[in-house]
């Protein structure tokens, strides 16, 4: 079966307004979210085939950070201008293009459209995915091409305020 794992940046700082939106990096709280979250992902045997990422620094940074503690090479995240300032449909085209062979995707990117997205697959009403939370899918269809509207079951729904 297909699980889809949107994960949404962990915490940014805002602190330097000479950065533009996309250059923002993590603040401290985000550097110590990220590794908790893949250390919970890691402890629950969740292992990604693909891992696509927004290449926005704080994205990026999230999407490594998760990476290395599922070892999963670094090298191999695929980043995609699509996912930074996009739509529910371009990501749901992103997912649509996902090799047939790829049973567990992350996909990293920003709120609101992420949100958004999961209520959209999955027929859910979450308010909010917060920073570095975790949205975990199963397809109803085992085919990343038939996803979309209520295409897909919560599975799981994890954040780092959850764990302390």
């Amino acid at each position: 079966m297909k699980t889809l794992y949107l994960i949404r940046h962990a915490k940014s700082d805002r602190n330097d307004p000479s950065l533009s939106d996309y250059d923002r990096p993590l603040n401290k709280r985000g550097m110590n979210d990220a590794p908790l979250m893949g250390s919970i992902l890691l402890k629950s045997g969740i292992h990604p085939d693909l891992i696509l990422s927004s290449p926005a620094l704080r994205a990026k940074t999230t999407a490594i950070a998760i990476a290395q503690a599922l070892s999963y090479p670094t090298d191999s995240i695929r980043y995609d201008h699509a996912l930074y300032a996009s739509d529910v449909e371009t990501i749901l085209t992103l997912i649509r293009d996902v090799p047939v062979s790829v049973d567990t995707l992350f996909v990293f990117g920003h709120n609101p459209e992420f949100t958004e997205c999961a209520n959209l697959i999955m027929g859910g009403n979450i308010d909010n995915i917060p920073t570095c939370g975790v949205v975990a899918m199963r397809l109803k269809n085992d085919s990343w091409e038939s996803i979309g509207e209520n295409s897909a079951e919560l599975r799981g729904f994890d954040f780092p305020k959850k764990h302390g």
